[in-house]
């Protein structure tokens, strides 16, 4: 038996009824419905509101495409490897914070610590629980655990099929492909628009490696170029970015006050990384069963909840980000040609310290200057390979008669102000 889901991007999904659905039915995985896959676009893009859990679903349907096609062409590929691959692209984002990549830039990981270690420890509990689960006969859960085991080790890439990884994390994966597609489509962005059906018609392996055929060559440089506009129109347009660099201004100043002994409203989840929970010790989260749970407990409502009751804060840089976030009355992004110099930072202080009465270390909340950047193709990853009829492999800079290496790889960077506006 299938389960069927109506996905707006690509029609009727089918969920296979056995590990992949029990996957699905996972407290991790359900969480995603809860956090949204554009951050804080919505700021830009007001129908930018679909979640990672979507995304997921998406990818893993591309990941199912992909096997497909290849095993039509000859590639060897076992039932337990396939689904273990798309078990592995269905749990690649589950270990989101809230907001995406807010909540880790914002401080509240510390020592290094990413989504996807978090994602990793999450599919090793995940296989645990099928260990122990009592959803299935002793043989099913074995037969799940045996899945879990391998598509872990497909998302670490220790898997002697490494084409498999390379579905999951490389230039030209499933997750991309979903992400281009699916942002593009919410959000009303067609330029972010590409072929992924053709793309993954394409494909092929050649000495365990995944390639694209030649005649599909214009597809992968409409994808590399889609992924260029989508990036500087939706995912580091300014007022996106200066939504972020607010709400990373408001969680540090959260953290600070509760660190100092200040009593601020929070979820239980989410008032244990403020108190630093994680703090020195974060490296010990991939076998800290405590800091997973209140992880796992923690989504974009608590963040949003908190900023609501936060704008009527005793403290007065707290409860003034929290109104700016909460009316949209966002930082303002100026472009800059070069660095603050220590006198103009001197005069932004001067400024909201007259506005607001606070000290000048306080008043530096107000203002941020960042640098965004993104590059199209990077020449230090795996190349993209284009299969030629006679046999041949060539990086897609190489093969390709619009794009090169010089204009693949050049990483453009917008310097920012972002300070909070002159009048509210």
């Amino acid at each position: 038996m299938r389960k069927i889901i109506n996905d707006p991007v690509f029609g009727f999904l089918s969920i296979p009824d056995g590990v992949l659905f029990q996957i699905l039915q996972h407290p991790y995985v359900q969480r995603l419905n809860r956090i949204r896959q554009l951050g804080l676009s919505f700021f830009v893009y007001p129908g930018a509101m679909h979640s990672r859990f979507l995304h997921s679903l998406g990818a893993m349907h591309l990941m199912h495409e992909a096997l497909a096609s290849l095993c039509e062409k000859g590639v060897e590929i076992t039932e337990q490897e396939a689904t273990a691959a798309m078990a592995a692209i269905l749990l690649h984002d589950v270990g989101h914070g809230p907001f995406s990549h807010v909540f880790e830039e914002a401080g509240m990981l510390s020592n290094g610590m990413s989504h996807e270690d978090i994602s990793l420890m999450m599919m090793y509990e995940i296989r645990d629980w099928f260990s122990s689960s009592q959803i299935a006969l002793p043989k099913e859960r074995a037969e799940a655990s045996a899945i879990m085991n391998l598509a872990i080790r497909i998302f670490k890439d220790e898997y002697e099929k490494h084409f498999l990884h390379q579905l999951i994390s490389s230039q030209l994966d499933v997750d991309r492909l979903d992400y281009l597609c699916r942002d593009s489509f919410f959000c009303g962005v067609t330029e972010g628009s590409v072929a992924s059906a053709r793309i993954l018609k394409m494909m092929n392996v050649k000495d365990g490696h995944l390639v694209v055929e030649a005649k599909g060559i214009y597809s992968v440089e409409k994808f590399l170029v889609a992924r260029r506009l989508m990036y500087w129109q939706v995912y580091l347009h300014h007022t996106s970015v200066a939504a972020e660099q607010l709400l990373i201004k408001i969680l540090t100043r959260a953290k600070e006050l509760v660190n100092s002994g200040v009593e601020l409203f929070a979820s239980p989840a989410l008032k244990y990384f403020l108190h630093g929970a994680v703090g020195e010790n974060s490296k010990f989260l991939t076998h800290n069963s405590e800091l997973l749970y209140w992880y796992a407990a923690l989504d974009d409502s608590d963040l949003l909840s908190a900023i609501k009751v936060w704008a009527n804060s005793g403290d007065k840089v707290l409860s003034v980000l929290c109104e700016c976030f909460a009316n949209r009355q966002l930082f303002k992004g100026q472009l800059l040609e070069s660095s603050l110099t220590e006198e103009e930072c001197e005069a932004l202080r001067n400024e909201y310290v007259a506005r607001f009465g606070v000290s000048k270390a306080e008043a530096e909340y107000f203002f941020v200057e960042h640098v965004s950047t993104s590059n199209t193709y990077s020449e230090n990853g795996e190349a993209i390979g284009i299969l030629f009829k006679d046999g041949s492999v060539r990086d897609i800079a190489n093969a390709s008669d619009m794009l090169n290496m010089e204009t693949l790889t050049y990483k453009p960077q917008k310097r920012y102000l972002f300070k909070l506006k002159s009048e509210r």
